[in-house]
């Protein structure tokens, strides 16, 4: 058919982090199933640079932009491509769909589902038995056929009414117990021989019926909804067409790739051995300590995580994992390997956050609320991006209960934006140099100092407090994030729950605001992360408050990392500054007195954290805890990474099962439960109110 053309062109196609991108010729050949690629046209004489066999292949559109596709062959190779634009993608897509199914049919009725194939797997018979055994002629299409049924050719089901769907509900059932029947029978195979149960086409075999499943329960519950309508004329109130929740019952995540026990106690190295040894929290000293900035050292570790090997050659752990998870699944519980972790804690990545003092510091600085609300959105914008550690969408280690982290940051005054006024707005600097001395002990220094604790308040549900504070400027932010992790099928989305409060006590202002959530999205392929959602800022005082949108990227069309955002005066609703841009790129401030701000955040300089030498530190704190685990992903030993993060976690299980048994609360170090919140035991507003009281009582 016309549809069936072979075509030709140049594509971009994706070789790995160091190559990036380059053109080459590829060529559909219809008559063969297969797609080929040479170095350019002229060469398309000679022997293709790859190819890739289109029967049981997945086509599927990226949603990165309107231009990328990737090919996923049955065999597990995959290309990465990208087109012109939007309209070639589609052509070739769709060409490449179109092959793809008529190779796919063709090996099907050359292969059919014969009964002694079909119950093969569910007979759960020796490995050696002819059913079980793959022939080398047999792929992995023909393998795929397992229990597939066709409707006879050339027949089409009548269009589908709204009484046929009782009909369609029967049949949903009995697929879902054959694939019920088919997890079950993949996961009885054994952990070794010619076919078992981490074969990597398996895997894949479960995951995309596992994904097919979910779909078909989706849009079966919006056929009930548009039959509702129909019936009733429109749609109920407040109803809406949302996820169903899958109906397959699956077992625990890691069942057939289940954790292997430690080895003997001997065998276990002495790092190990210390993990698992240290005392119970609780039992340890749990008084704050109060931590000396001198003898915190500028941090030189520059951890990237543009690595992307471990995922590629862990591809089958991941197929493995992503075939036990079903849509909207609670990801809080479940252990991901070890080779997709950043190499810092979470708490270390809070303070990441804080990269640019100088931008912090200076939003105390502005001479009017509306100076100061627009440089709190600058700075806010503005620390994203630092807080990622390269493009790769990796996870930091989980905090365990009772973690720290500490850190500092010195901030040349002369680095500090200033304007026109005083400095100090409501104190005169005699008055500024005698509270510094009395909350600090010491003399004015010629930099600012931003101090910096994190501590894991709890486990479950996660939840970590973090504060900040320049005590020179009186400035200080508190806040407590809890992480909620979900499934969204070829993606994993993170809600950050919880609020912030910065507080200008020059000012008397406080500022509350929310975090947006993040998205890990492409994870079987090029996993890259984006920011999503709406956040507010308020200053109750003022009466100035901001509102950000930070924009996930449409299926088709539109730009990555996009964020919006306007500032206004509640009063009188006027918007007095609107920004727009990329979190992690360039940002446009248009402010309503006509002028224009770019801020590049490519550009910016970022201050390095200060932090104590590991011996130094404490043996709940972040660099100290898990060093052993960041030293084996350095050293690229996943094994060894995975040994030392488990005995963390048995060691915090048997903990906090102790506690459980002995009624034993969980006490913390820094951070105090107020209401839904957790607050920083000293926080300056009180040591500054104090000292404040102290000097009136005085005079």
């Amino acid at each position: 058919s016309d549809h069936m053309e072979n075509i030709c062109g140049y594509l971009m196609k994706y070789t790995n982090l160091v190559t990036g991108w380059q053109y080459r010729f590829f060529v559909l050949n219809n008559d063969a199933g297969l797609l080929e690629y040479f170095v350019n046209e002229q060469s398309r004489h000679l022997k293709p640079r790859g190819t890739l066999q289109l029967a049981g292949a997945v086509i599927s559109p990226s949603d990165e932009d309107s231009h990328t596709f990737t090919v996923n062959a049955a065999s597990g190779e995959q290309y990465k491509l990208r087109a012109t634009d939007a309209k070639e993608r589609q052509h070739w897509v769709s060409r490449l769909q179109i092959c793809t199914q008529h190779h796919t049919e063709a090996i099907g009725k050359n292969n059919p589902p014969l009964k002694s194939r079909s119950f093969s797997l569910a007979s759960q018979g020796s490995i050696n038995s002819p059913g079980l055994q793959r022939r080398p002629s047999q792929n992995a299409v023909s393998f795929f056929s397992v229990g597939h049924h066709r409707l006879p050719t050339g027949k089409r089901g009548p269009i589908l009414q709204p009484d046929h769907l009782v009909d369609v509900r029967e049949m949903m059932s009995q697929a879902e117990g054959q694939q019920r029947d088919l997890i079950r029978s993949i996961e009885c195979l054994p952990v070794s021989g010619h076919l078992t149960s981490l074969d990597q086409d398996l895997l894949m075999l479960k995951a995309t019926s596992m994904a097919t499943m979910n779909c078909l329960n989706d849009c079966f519950h919006i056929l009930q909804l548009q039959h509702a309508s129909q019936q009733k004329g429109s749609l109920p109130a407040g109803t809406t067409i949302s996820w169903l929740e899958p109906k397959i019952s699956l077992s625990n995540h890691f069942k057939n790739g289940a954790a292997q026990n430690f080895p003997a106690e001997i065998n276990k190295p002495a790092s190990v051995r210390e993990e698992q040894s240290i005392a119970e929290p609780c039992q340890l000293t749990r008084e704050p300590e109060e931590i000396n900035p001198d003898e915190e050292l500028e941090d030189l570790c520059d951890d990237k995580e543009d690595d992307l090997g471990g995922v590629e050659e862990q591809r089958s752990v991941i197929l493995h994992l992503l075939s036990q998870l079903k849509l909207g699944m609670d990801l809080t519980r479940v252990v991901l390997p070890t080779f997709i972790l950043e190499k810092r804690s979470l708490l270390e990545m809070y303070a990441d956050f804080m990269s640019h003092p100088d931008l912090f510091i200076s939003i105390t600085n502005g001479t009017t609320p509306e100076e100061r609300m627009i440089r709190f959105v600058e700075y806010y914008l503005t620390s994203f991006h630092e807080g990622r550690k390269g493009a790769i969408a990796k996870k930091p280690y989980n905090p365990i209960i009772g973690e720290t982290f500490h850190c500092s940051w010195r901030m040349p005054k002369s680095e500090v934006t200033t304007d026109g006024g005083s400095n100090f707005s409501a104190h005169s600097p005699s008055e500024h140099v005698t509270l510094s001395k009395g909350l600090e002990g010491q003399a004015e220094l010629d930099y600012y100092t931003v101090k910096f604790v994190a501590e894991q308040v709890s486990h479950h549900p996660p939840v970590s407090g973090f504060y900040a504070e320049c005590v020179e400027r009186k400035m200080c932010v508190n806040a407590h994030v809890w992480t909620k992790s979900k499934f969204l099928g070829m993606s994993i989305g993170v809600t950050m729950v919880g609020e912030g409060l910065l507080s200008l006590l020059e000012h008397e202002e406080e500022y509350t605001f929310s975090l947006p959530c993040a998205y890990a999205r492409s994870i079987l392929t090029v996993p890259w992360v984006e920011l999503g959602g709406k956040v507010n800022i308020n200053c109750a005082k003022t009466g100035y408050s901001a509102s950000i949108n930070f924009h996930t990227k449409p299926f088709y069309g539109g730009k990555l990392h996009r964020v919006t955002g306007e500032v206004k005066q509640n009063a009188t609703n006027t918007v007095v500054c609107r920004v727009q841009g990329e979190w992690n790129s360039v940002l446009e401030f248009a402010y309503s007195n006509g002028e224009t701000k770019y801020v590049d955040l490519t550009k910016l300089s970022v201050t390095r954290k200060r932090v104590r030498p590991i011996e130094k530190q404490g043996p709940f704190e972040s660099r100290r805890l898990w060093q052993h685990v960041t030293e084996s992903l350095r050293d690229g030993d996943i094994d060894k990474a995975t040994e030392h993060k488990r005995a963390l976690e048995e060691r915090q299980r048997n903990e906090e099962r102790l506690r459980a048994e002995t009624e034993t609360p969980w006490c913390t170090k820094y951070f105090i439960k107020e209401g839904d919140g957790w607050v920083y035991h000293k926080p300056l507003w009180r040591a500054v109110s104090a000292m404040q009281t102290q000097q009136t009582d005085t005079n």
